[in-house]
């Protein structure tokens, strides 16, 4: 998988702010993502994100 800093990905659940949409800000064992709808920041791991994700929306 080939995801970066900066890039916005959308992922399957949406935030209950209703957005699906979401920056990754860090990238390790761990992803911290900014919901693009709420800027509300969350730490989840990377396998959850592997799993969940539909597609990058936009390349850093």
């Amino acid at each position: 998988m080939n995801i970066q800093v900066g890039d916005v990905i959308k992922l399957k659940k949406e935030h209950p702010c209703g957005s699906k949409e979401w920056e990754v800000l860090r990238i390790g064992a761990d992803f911290r993502l900014k919901c693009m709808g709420c800027e509300h920041q969350i730490m989840i791991s990377r396998k959850i994100v592997e799993k969940n994700l539909r597609e990058i929306v936009k390349k850093a």
